[in-house]
């Protein structure tokens, strides 16, 4: 075989523990288990956290870009002519490349990503079934205004929103999905193509159509063992937009309801994705496909009080990642850590294409074949000016600075998964908890984080390998 295609479905907020197969038994995931069944999953994806409140900005750059969080430009928002793009990697290398859906970085970078694609969404959320998107245009020129189109009487706002068509009353999980698998039931090139499916969902505001809901009974859902009403301590994000989504204290019935619809948008997500599988296998090119599933973020909904993803908890930090197709083995997972980044290298890869001098990543093609290697020991994570974290196999470490506090909280995962008991004063710990503070220093330094705009603010007063034992309680026990 030459060189494979890809297919690459992308999803929005989507957390790590959200799959059936892979251990949720409340969600209803049928073609997401079968792509587990038929690949390897990696249960221990991350991204490294978010510059900005609007996470999936800055962490799709980094997943198009293979760069890490402080090598971006704008925090993401657009991405320069020398930061070499995944897409326009794999165009270069003889590939047909589409994408449609959401693309946060940027019209620029998107021409220069993609030959083909449509139903283009240039922002980072909007309401499902009136999408503002353009057309593909082979000339990159991405600028009209929805001025130009609309008709008197309609949405004020969409008369400033720069696009070019809505399709109303179709929800944007079917609006990308429709046009991925009209794509692939007229594909008749001898090229390769690299397929990039960004939805929207499940990110809010949470809509899908009724019989995915009716799938689901709110009081059947179980509440996450880390729901907590409100945060234990104020680190500055209390009036986020993810956060206002709901009221404080948080109600564990609200939560129930906000879970429901999060589970029914994802059922409705895989029900597409199943469509999206089932033309590929119509095309006669399924068994020449690499088929990648991930999300570019996690979400709160609950967990620590936490209704959004602007912390360096599990729940924010981990996003589900599958890969399967040709040479990949079945029905196996992985533990050794990633990062989203890592996988335009990893494609490069697999594809045998010269991985660009621009990308950071690292390949973990080796980690496919070998279930014992390893590219990462441990990870680092960062929050605005806020968060800083690191984790190795078993310890992570969080610390916060805002105003005039610094808190500290260290969990033991192996223990302990869902965070809920901060270790970080026990006296027979101190030794751990300097050893990830030294080397969350080192890691800071290593990723330009204090050369940051952000970074500057975060370690712009003494830290202290040794902190002080007491202090502030983070009421987490």
């Amino acid at each position: 075989m030459g060189k494979p295609n890809f297919l690459f479905l992308f999803a929005d907020d989507m957390r790590y523990d959200t799959i059936a197969a892979l251990g949720n038994s409340q969600i209803i995931t049928p073609n997401l288990d079968e792509l587990v069944k038929h690949g390897t999953s990696f249960i221990n994806t991350h991204i490294p956290g978010g510059s900005v409140p609007a996470v999936c900005m800055p962490s799709r750059a980094m997943l198009n870009t293979g760069r890490t969080l402080y090598r971006l430009q704008d925090a993401g928002s657009s991405v320069p002519e020398n930061h070499h793009l995944l897409g326009e990697t794999l165009k270069d290398a003889g590939y047909r490349t589409f994408g449609t859906g959401k693309w946060h970085n940027g019209h620029t970078s998107y021409a220069r990503s993609f030959t083909d694609g449509g139903e283009i969404f240039f922002g980072g959320m909007y309401d499902h079934w009136k999408v503002p998107v353009y057309s593909y245009d082979d000339t990159g020129n991405y600028v009209k205004s929805m001025n130009d189109v609309m008709n008197p009487g309609h949405d004020n706002f969409l008369k400033s929103v720069r696009m070019d068509h809505v399709t109303w009353g179709k929800h944007s999980t079917d609006l990308f999905a429709d046009l991925a698998c009209d794509f692939l039931d007229n594909y008749t090139d001898e090229k390769p193509f690299y397929m990039y499916v960004a939805y929207m969902a499940p990110h809010d505001p949470r809509t899908m159509p009724k019989q995915f809901l009716d799938m689901y009974n709110v009081d059947e859902i179980e509440v996450p063992q880390n729901f907590a009403p409100q945060h234990p301590f104020d680190f500055g994000i209390n009036i986020v937009r993810d956060e206002i989504l709901e009221a404080y204290p948080r109600e564990k019935k609200a939560i129930q309801k906000h879970m429901r619809d999060y589970y029914a948008m994802i059922t409705h997500l895989d029900a597409s994705i199943g469509r999206i599988i089932e033309s590929l296998k119509k095309s006669g090119k399924y068994d020449d496909t690499i088929i990648i599933f991930a999300a570019d973020n996690g979400l709160g909904i609950g967990q620590h009080g936490l209704m959004g993803k602007q912390s360096c908890y599990e729940h924010s930090i981990k996003v589900p990642f599958v890969i399967s197709g040709p040479g990949i083995p079945k029905n196996e997972t992985r533990d050794s850590f990633i990062y989203l980044l890592d996988i335009y290298p990893t494609l490069c890869d697999i594809a045998g294409i010269q991985i660009p001098d621009t990308v950071d990543g690292k390949s973990f093609k080796s980690l496919v074949s070998d279930k014992d290697a390893e590219i990462r020991d441990r990870v680092f994570f960062t929050f605005s000016d806020k968060v800083r974290g690191i984790k190795d196999q078993r310890y992570k470490l969080i610390t916060y600075r805002f105003g005039k506090d610094e808190i500290t909280q260290l969990f033991d995962l192996e223990n302990d998964p869902y965070e809920t008991a901060n270790l970080a004063n026990f006296k027979e710990l101190q030794a751990v908890v300097q050893r990830l503070r030294s080397e969350l220093v080192e890691y800071a330094a290593s990723w330009g984080d204090m050369e940051s705009e952000w970074g500057k603010r975060f370690w712009n007063k003494e830290f202290s390998i040794e902190p002080e034992i007491g202090g502030i309680n983070d009421g987490i026990h």
